[in-house]
């Protein structure tokens, strides 16, 4: 028998998580006014999630094991931290936005964990603080739009600064 590859145990993890949360949005009260029901943007995403979680699984089982895969040693937590240092700086960094969207709103806290975010996981160089700059405020000024004109939600204002 081959053994499994980290890949396809991910895949199958998603998509196990993605039949929980389907089973969450039956629990989704259906109110008796309005034509679309609340539960039919998250259905969506999460079947968008599950349709690229199976073409994951697909990929990975098709893939079959790497011999780096065979390879890995753990030798410590410097050994740790070296391996899943994205890993953790992403979800230092999001946990760091969520501690500061309250008082510094959506667009300010969202352009700056992306520029964050960027910067920590790629290159950091003059040329590429205007490229990371640039990306921040085009990807968080159009889903404000996006929400603020096309949905019609209010999206958290900050305390500190209004916006």
């Amino acid at each position: 028998m081959s053994s499994v590859n980290r890949d396809t145990i991910i895949a199958i993890a998603l998509l196990v998580t993605c039949g929980g949360l389907y089973m969450a949005t039956l629990e989704i009260r259906e109110p008796d006014y309005g034509q679309l029901s609340p539960a039919t943007w998250p259905r969506l995403i999460i079947g968008i999630v599950t349709l690229l979680s199976t073409i994951y699984l697909v990929q990975s089982v098709r893939r079959g094991p790497t011999p780096d895969e065979e390879k890995i040693e753990w030798s410590g937590f410097t050994a740790f931290f070296a391996q899943w240092r994205n890993v953790l700086s992403v979800f230092a960094l999001f946990l760091g936005y969520l501690l500061i969207l309250p008082w510094v709103g959506m667009l300010l806290g969202g352009a700056a964990f992306v520029f964050l975010l960027l910067s920590v996981l790629g290159p950091f160089s003059g040329r590429d603080v205007i490229i990371h700059t640039t990306i921040a405020l085009l990807t968080v000024g159009g889903i404000w739009l996006l929400f603020t004109y096309g949905l019609g939600v209010i999206l958290p204002r900050g305390e500190l600064t209004g916006i």
